[in-house]
């Protein structure tokens, strides 16, 4: 999913814990895979921010004048008013958008099949 087309809420939302545990049937479980995607889209988002920054970068190390490029402030303000990493994590977890998968539970599941 593109983060920059997320319809996550840009503010905090309050959820009913119990929603989170549908698929997983544990809250815990649950927070740890959203806490794991929000952190690939952080990733994402800081890698992209970078590159776009680079290109505005200047070779010459003084500290004598600082240059605002307005355009270099446009792509900030831009990132900054995109949905944080966590609330586009959570809204793909209840929209049921994150693949996920539990190794412990598989070999244990496999397990008692034998």
């Amino acid at each position: 999913m593109d983060y920059k087309k997320s319809k996550a809420p840009t503010n905090t939302v309050t959820h009913d814990l119990m929603d989170f545990c549908k698929g997983t049937d544990n809250v815990y479980e649950s927070i740890v895979i959203m806490g794991k995607r929000a952190n690939q889209i952080s990733a994402k988002m800081k890698e992209d921010l970078t590159k776009k920054l680079k290109e505005f970068a200047t070779s010459n190390d003084s500290l004598e004048e600082t240059f605002e490029n307005r355009e270099q402030i446009e792509i900030s303000r831009y990132y900054e008013r995109l949905p944080k990493p966590t609330l586009i994590a959570a809204q793909e977890f209840e929209d049921d958008k994150i693949y996920y998968r539990n190794p412990a539970k598989d070999k244990e599941r496999l397990n008692s099949e034998l």
